[in-house]
């Protein structure tokens, strides 16, 4: 198993940030089952203020390359994510075209 955490911003938009979770409260199943279909074995998205935390757990075998390429030949990821980006913004240090940006783990207390 691995474990991948991400981050993004919505606009800042009250409405916009309470319909953008109406969406996720119950997600397409097409959506679903492109998620699980490509490795994705668990995912969770938190929220703060107009940021956003992802945290996937995936087979040892995904590949976010396998994934962009299967969403790209799904025409309803496709769509999914055409809506979604009337929510979401970049983040400042991302570069164009670039969504959910992944961070890097700095403390592990397991490690310690």
């Amino acid at each position: 198993m691995k474990r991948y955490t991400l981050a993004l911003d919505l606009v800042d938009d009250e409405k916009l940030i309470a319909e953008y979770e109406q969406y996720h409260e119950r997600i397409w199943t097409e959506i679903r089952d492109s998620i699980t279909s490509s490795g994705i074995t668990d995912m969770e998205i938190y929220r703060l203020g107009n940021r956003l935390f992802m945290i996937m757990e995936t087979t040892d075998d995904f590949s976010f390359e396998n994934k962009g390429k299967l969403d790209a030949e799904n025409p309803k990821v496709q769509e999914w994510e055409t809506l979604m980006w009337k929510y979401q913004q970049a983040l400042p240090m991302a570069k164009a075209g670039e969504k959910w940006l992944l961070m890097n783990k700095i403390f592990d207390l397991k490690l310690q």
